[in-house]
């Protein structure tokens, strides 16, 4: 589903004797069901900046976003991980999975991590996880767990509007950025080391999803993992294709296109005015005669940056007579 082609691959470096090391905290193929959504904020002041100096994160976002495509795979049971063995020095359970930012939301003042845990590792070394899905946890504190351990499944509660693994790392109290964990930036350079045991891909942006309706979707309905029909009757009021991207930049491009059976239908270069953690765009086409010429319609959505195409999706749909 994320293409790994879109994605930058940092080899890790040995890292140094009083370092952690850090194991994959969620089960999922971060090449093609999950992705990297937000990093570190390593900028001090009230701006933001990932340990690259570009702006994939939030500011005081103090740790990492391992993200789910939609609330489907969520609902399947993606299971959290242990990065490294330790011992569960704290848990919380019972709250819902509830998105964030629309009516009705609960309350989560205080509890903004929503269910989750935290793990010492010694050394004065910890790691939390947060937006854990409701009754999931299964472990106690108390409990020693070692590297890869299930400790619930990746949920939607507290303080998220999408389903994901929030991931702090810390060091005597301090958050750690595992991709690069000096205290000095060099823009450009790549870190001497991480905290990783094998190497992590950096997802700059790209395509989640992409797909047909007969009218321009709400977005709860895309992240709730809205499914593109495979065929359409001819009287299809009109025909419109969505596209959901994560890492979206000011300048970035979003090119839509639809081919009929006859040729192009229409193509439309959508420009980012605003940096978005994750979007969704659309284009569509009212339907003007009798009914749509039968056969197969193909909707391509393309994302660029800088002029280099970063990612794309595709969606195919039939139409009948």
């Amino acid at each position: 589903m994320i293409r790994a082609a879109a994605m930058l691959l940092l080899l890790a470096q040995p890292v140094a004797a009083r370092d952690i090391l850090l194991g994959l905290p969620v089960a999922c193929d971060m090449a093609q069901t999950c992705f990297l959504q937000n990093y570190m904020d390593r900028d001090p002041g009230p701006g933001a900046a990932d340990f690259t100096c570009a702006p994939q994160s939030y500011d005081g976002h103090d740790g990492v976003d391992f993200a789910l495509p939609d609330e489907v795979m969520m609902a399947a049971g993606v299971d959290v991980l242990a990065a490294a063995p330790g011992t569960v020095k704290a848990t919380r359970d019972g709250m819902a999975d509830a998105l964030q930012g629309v009516p009705g939301a609960p309350d989560i003042t205080d509890q903004e991590c929503g269910n989750g845990l935290v793990i010492d590792h010694g050394g004065g070394w910890e790691t939390q996880y947060c937006h854990m899905k409701q009754g999931s946890v299964v472990v106690q504190p108390g409990l020693h767990v070692a590297m890869g351990q299930r400790l619930g499944q990746v949920g939607l509660s507290g303080q998220t509007e999408f389903p994901h693994l929030h991931l702090t790392v810390r060091h005597d109290g301090v958050a750690v950025d595992p991709f690069h964990p000096d205290d000095t930036l060099t823009c450009g350079t790549p870190p001497d080391h991480t905290l990783w045991l094998q190497p992590l891909p950096y997802g700059p942006g790209g395509m989640i999803a992409a797909g047909f309706a007969t009218e321009v979707p709400e977005f709860a309905a895309i992240k709730a993992g809205l499914p593109s029909p495979a065929a359409l009757p001819g009287t299809a009021p009109a025909l419109v294709l969505w596209a959901e991207l994560y890492g979206g930049r000011k300048g970035d491009s979003v090119t839509l296109t639809i081919t009929s059976p006859t040729g192009p239908l229409l193509t439309e270069d959508i420009i980012l005015v605003k940096p978005q953690a994750r979007l969704f765009r659309a284009v569509g086409k009212r339907l003007t005669t009798q009914s749509w010429p039968p056969g197969t319609y193909i909707g391509t959505a393309i994302f660029t940056r800088d002029g280099k195409e970063l990612d794309r999706q595709s969606a195919r749909l039939t139409i009948g007579p």
